[in-house]
């Protein structure tokens, strides 16, 4: 799914995200999903300025606009950003965070986590986040007295995924890249959780969501897009298609949807 019209403003890199429902801030090639970078750089788009002999010398414009916007976007709350589905980094439009979370089993407030029984670094790191503002990993580091670098990722990214942590802007440092900061996912979004549906509307939502951002996916895409199992995701694609709402079709035996 793509446009004509490059993106050229944070607002309307927040429009796209809203509009698609769930996208990759840049391209992942087992992905269906939209690119957030493919709108801003066009099917092309290189992410250097090069000198004349083809080595990068910086990041193009559109490129860097994409670097300030993944950022951007989750610091302003104009979209949800981290690795909530998987190892992509995603976007998602705060419309569809409600069924998302749904899918934990958890009630929705800040301090949820604990009815999981996390494991004893993770949940050091969630208790931090939530006793404090938006904390960066070296900021986490300190507070919890570890020099464990890897393993204090480790922790973040399983949090992510379990919904418990989310992107919430970057600090600079002074050295290297910026510093994400991770807030708790039901604080930073509180009112977007405020009324949960059931799981299995939840699904068919989410899935709905991967097929409005492509022209036509199989069992397997909507599972690697939204980090199901590929029964699960079939099951619910099959489960849209006897509503009508969807269209089905086989091709070298293989089942493909489309809306």
């Amino acid at each position: 799914m793509g446009s004509t019209t490059r993106i050229h403003s944070l607002e309307a890199a927040a429009a796209f995200v809203d509009r698609v429902g769930i996208a990759v801030a840049w391209g992942k090639a087992d992905l269906v999903l939209p690119s957030l970078w493919r709108e801003i750089g066009g099917p092309d788009g290189d992410w250097a300025v090069r000198d004349e002999d083809g080595k990068p010398t910086g990041f193009s414009p559109e490129f860097d606009r994409l670097w300030r916007w993944k950022d951007e976007l989750p610091e302003r709350r104009l979209a949800c950003a981290g690795k909530h589905f998987g190892s992509a980094a995603l976007l998602i439009a705060p419309r569809l965070l409600a069924a998302a979370y749904a899918l934990t089993g958890r009630a929705g407030t800040p301090d949820d986590f604990r009815e999981d029984d996390p494991e004893p670094l993770e949940r050091e790191v969630a208790e931090a986040v939530l006793e404090n503002e938006p904390l960066t990993g070296p900021e986490i580091r300190r507070l919890l007295a570890t020099t464990d670098r890897k393993a204090v990722e480790r922790a973040v990214v399983r949090l992510q995924r379990r919904l418990v942590l989310t992107n919430a802007g970057a600090a600079e440092q002074s050295q290297g890249w910026r510093a994400i900061r991770q807030d708790i996912f039901a604080r930073r979004w509180r009112k977007s959780l405020r009324s949960l549906p059931a799981e299995d509307e939840a699904r068919r939502d989410l899935v709905l969501a991967v097929l409005a951002g492509a022209d036509e996916v199989s069992a397997a895409d909507v599972a690697a897009a939204v980090g199901w199992r590929r029964k699960l995701a079939e099951s619910v694609l099959a489960e849209i298609s006897s509503s009508g709402k969807i269209a089905a079709r086989d091709e070298e035996g293989l089942r493909l949807w489309s809306m």
